[in-house]
């Protein structure tokens, strides 16, 4: 019996010791949670980013996630029990003191089937570098992490078939590619965390702006303030240190030039909202900045009670003629039962270059709209820094002022608030600009709160469910 005791008392402490050894288990655990890193886990999209500022708990996110799968125990995705996954990182340094120290420390010693060492000794992997690690599987398979650095260049990223690939910053873009199409086959993951320091490289139009508008690119910004450990007192001495564009990209993870964005306060997470029905009442007017060649962009502007301003729809396109655009604004017009004038026309706000005639038409862009039924009053103000000033006052929350909010449809408009910069000669950029030109043309109309008029009990019911909606996305969190 007391052999029995024994026996079982060194099971007991040895389990002890696993659970005390046994990191995994304690991530993100307690009162102290990092909500980002939990989004970024439970999201489900192929093509996830993390861009955080240094020690924002990025890369830990790209380990345990790594981990997760190689053991299949992911607690969000389908598991598979040989799964096989790379870890990118810049150098074998590089990985040597990152990411493969994050690995080893996620991983029990008891989960290692082995380990394959490019340079140094298996048993004492933290020095070496390593080549593989060998996963015990929950499921009975085995799974390998595979290590790989950028400097070995493209020729060593092709042939295999992968699971998943995590970049641990980030890697050339012709990298980058060949893993895409290492873990197409199998549907695999791609997964990176980041701090932006080289730019407007090709994630920011890949990924950030996702110019292609793939549907599995998924991302998400983590700064300081999200890492819970991180002693405040520190956040405020490494704040101190730093000018403004280096503190964005060091702290919030953010893209950044020198000449800095337009409009800074621009939030996807606050202004950009669900659609929901907007009140006829509301319903305020269309803002077009023409383009044949270049894109035509038209949005659709309404008001609220209290004069917050809402983009509910959008219309972008380019190389199309009058015809074309004129189909499109009145499909949508249709669509949300837009208003018009007492002869059935639509009324827009336009460029005055739309009233100009080219040797190659005899009549103007506007005159052509006119004919086909859409009004075009070129009357709008057109200075650029006034206007600015204009949109910046509504995306401000601490001015007293109404405030700007935009459909998640509105793909373009937010593209271009995230793309808008300022150039070397103090003027934005005339690039990708479209929608910001026809947005400042509507606010500088100083757009008026909706008339309240006298209403019966179910349009008053409505009302307060768009506004009860409105309160919880933007009030409540």
């Amino acid at each position: 019996m007391n052999e029995i005791l024994q026996k079982i008392r060194a099971i007991e402490r040895e389990q002890t010791k696993r659970r005390e050894n046994d990191a995994l288990a304690h991530y993100n655990t307690g009162r102290k949670k990092n909500k980002k890193q939990l989004a970024f886990h439970r999201c489900k999209k192929r093509n996830r980013w993390v861009f955080g500022g240094n020690r924002s708990g990025k890369t830990e996110c790209g380990a345990v996630e790594a981990v997760w799968l190689a053991r299949g125990i992911h607690p969000y995705r389908k598991n598979r029990k040989d799964a096989f996954g790379w870890v990118v990182s810049l150098t074998a340094q590089v990985q040597r003191d990152v990411a493969q120290q994050k690995i080893l420390h996620y991983l029990r010693p008891d989960w290692i089937d082995d380990i394959v060492m490019t340079s140094g000794r298996k048993d004492a992997p933290h020095a070496g570098v390593i080549d593989q690690i060998r996963i015990k599987n929950v499921f009975g398979g085995i799974s390998v992490i595979g290590f790989k650095s950028c400097d070995q260049g493209r020729e060593r990223f092709q042939g295999s078939s992968l699971d998943f690939v995590w970049f641990d910053e980030e890697p050339p873009q012709d990298v980058y590619e060949e893993c895409v199409m290492r873990v197409l086959d199998k549907k695999g993951d791609i997964f990176g965390t980041m701090t932006p320091l080289k730019g407007l490289t090709f994630v920011y139009e890949d990924i950030y702006l996702n110019r292609r508008n793939d549907p599995q690119i998924w991302y998400e910004f983590m700064e300081w303030a999200d890492n819970p450990f991180l002693p405040k007192r520190e956040v405020r001495a490494l704040t101190a240190t730093m000018d403004e564009t280096t503190l964005q990209s060091r702290r919030y993870g953010k893209f950044c030039t020198r000449e800095g964005l337009v409009y800074p306060e621009f939030d996807e997470t606050v202004h950009v909202i669900d659609p929901f029905p907007i009140p006829e009442a509301w319903q305020d007017v269309i803002s077009i900045d023409p383009g044949l060649k270049n894109p035509l962009s038209a949005h659709w502007y309404c008001t609220d009670y209290d004069g917050n301003v809402y983009v509910v729809a959008e219309h972008y396109a380019a190389g199309r003629d009058v015809d074309f655009h004129t189909e499109k604004i009145k499909h949508i017009c249709d669509i949300l039962g837009w208003k018009r004038d007492a002869r059935g026309r639509i009324c827009a706000l336009i460029d005055p270059a739309a009233g100009q005639r080219t040797l190659s038409s005899a009549k103007s862009v506007s005159e052509l709209f006119y004919e086909r039924g859409i009004v075009a009053d070129m009357r709008v103000d057109k200075d650029v820094f006034a206007g600015i000033a204009q949109v910046k006052s509504y995306l401000s929350r601490t001015n007293g002022q109404p405030d700007l909010y935009i459909f998640s449809n509105c793909t373009n408009m937010i593209r271009e608030f995230k793309g808008y910069f300022w150039g070397n000669d103090e003027s934005p950029v005339k690039r990708d600009d479209h929608a910001m030109d026809e947005l400042r043309y509507y606010l500088m109309t100083r757009p008026r709160a909706a008339a309240k008029e006298t209403e019966s009990e179910i349009m008053r019911d409505k009302d307060r469910r768009i506004r009860a909606l409105r309160r919880k996305k933007h009030v409540g969190g």
